[in-house]
């Protein structure tokens, strides 16, 4: 994990994300505090447990934003999912310990490659090898898929054949200059057919359907298959496969079980989906059991995988939700206990909108113009059609619903529609966006409060 401080990492979060200070802060001071833990003396770091998160606010805020976006700063594992896909155990859909699972699988695919970068160096040579095998066939005996010997300049299949030599070397060079890169070679691939299959397994055991899978797959012989392809293609394919060869996959198991169980991070959205009124009634019981079921996983305990037992003691879990209907206290006390930080997230309005247009990197303004100028079209906005369509935005979600910066999508869709659709006939290289074409684009249906719950 990258040690960021808590400064750095809101500086980040603004170049994408508009307001939501508090927000911000909280998620800096949680990832931070994964560093600082691994700093603190053995015998206290095992004390220290995170300080989850929950976060509170309307649809289209930014809470799955700062959460994407906290993933790429954060170099651990990380995961979303979504609380109204999971349900109490004896119901039909997924099992919360899943999660887990999930996350695991995706600390495997991290480590891995992380493990492939470092034998990058000896898979290419060991590819380019292969590769001059290739392209001069009955040289040598075939590829040597010993660790300890490696390639060399000078290898020879007979050691008076001193035109050989010239001539391998002649290729390497033009290997590594890429003039070989367009001739075709003939490689031979594993083909395994594994007859397509369904496997039920009990809630709890999604794993089982994955490794009965594999078992299958180890009684079918694996066929090969001879490609012919480019040289380019081929050593791209020669490099994966010995990298995969050098990668000690016992070691990759345990560096990912290490920074799944310290590092881990999971977001777990639409938390208030399973918060429970007070009714009692039809599926409030499962959305508890939900809640019950989460508890231990939140808390701490031990999960099974395919891969190991995966302890979720110091996992982080950052939960959100908008809690239109209900509230945070409709949680059942345990789970709220478990999530200690509670961060409230503003609502947008028109000066936010203005902002999110204009200022983020991938402000939806700089989209659309980068869009249209695949058409030979320089789409330009004026500061006032910038605020009339905030102002538009602004007023259809106090009008129906409040959807935040998702209506600025709607909005922007409608008022280029035309334009959209016409781009590739269009003579105009330059296209200028003023106040009065949003209005007379947008007033009619901005204005009809029935039209605009159906079309903005």
């Amino acid at each position: 994990m990258n040690n960021f401080t808590p400064r750095e990492i809101v500086s980040e979060l603004d170049r994408y994300i508009i307001g939501q200070n508090g927000a911000k802060r909280a998620v800096a001071v949680a990832l931070r505090n994964r560093w600082r833990r691994q700093q603190v003396p053995a015998d206290l770091r095992d004390e220290i447990s995170p300080k989850n998160i929950i976060m509170i606010g309307a649809t289209g805020v930014g809470k799955t934003e700062i959460a994407r976006r906290l993933a790429k700063l954060a170099q651990a594992p990380f995961i979303k999912v979504e609380a109204s896909k999971f349900t109490e155990v004896g119901y039909v859909g997924r099992d919360v310990e899943s999660m887990v699972r999930d996350l695991m699988e995706l600390a495997i695919i991290m480590v891995r490659r992380a493990e492939a970068e470092k034998v990058q160096i000896k898979a290419e040579e060991r590819a380019e090898e292969k590769l001059l095998d290739l392209l001069l066939p009955g040289e040598r005996s075939g590829f040597e898929d010993d660790e300890d010997n490696e390639a060399s300049d000078g290898a020879v299949a007979s050691a008076g054949s001193c035109d050989i030599i010239r001539t391998r070397d002649k290729l390497r060079r033009l290997l590594r200059l890429g003039e070989l890169d367009q001739r075709f070679v003939e490689l031979e691939t594993e083909e395994q057919n594994i007859p397509a299959m369904e496997v039920l397994t009990p809630p709890g055991a999604e794993d089982m359907g994955f490794n009965i899978k594999e078992v299958f797959g180890n009684l079918f012989p694996k066929k090969t298959k001879r490609r012919r392809i480019k040289v380019a293609e081929a050593r791209q394919i020669i490099i994966d496969q010995e990298a995969e060869k050098l990668v000690d996959m016992d070691n990759v198991q345990q560096l990912a079980r290490d920074l799944t169980e310290q590092s881990g991070i999971i977001f777990i959205d639409e938390i208030d989906k399973v918060a429970s009124s007070s009714s009692g009634h039809g599926p409030e019981v499962s959305r508890e059991g939900v809640q019950r079921d989460i508890l231990p996983i939140v808390e701490g305990s031990t999960v099974n995988t395919k891969y190991g037992a995966i302890k979720t003691d110091h996992v982080l879990f950052i939960a959100a939700g908008a809690f239109h209907v209900a509230k945070p206290s409709d949680l059942i006390p345990e789970l709220q206990g478990r999530f200690p930080i509670r961060v409230e997230l503003d609502n947008l309005g028109e000066e936010e909108f203005v902002r999110i247009l204009t200022e983020p990197k991938n402000a939806l303004v700089n989209q659309y113009q980068a869009l249209l100028k695949t058409e030979n079209i320089i789409l330009e906005f004026t500061p006032e059609a910038i605020s009339e369509i905030a102002r538009t935005a602004a007023q259809v979600n106090e009008q129906t619903e409040n959807i935040g910066a998702r209506r600025l999508h709607t909005v922007m869709e409608k008022l280029l529609e035309e334009i959209s659709f016409n781009a590739p006939e269009m003579s105009a290289n330059t296209i200028s966006i003023d106040a009065e074409q949003v209005r007379s684009s947008l007033a009619a249906i901005a204005g009809n409060e029935d039209l605009s719950r159906f079309i903005l």
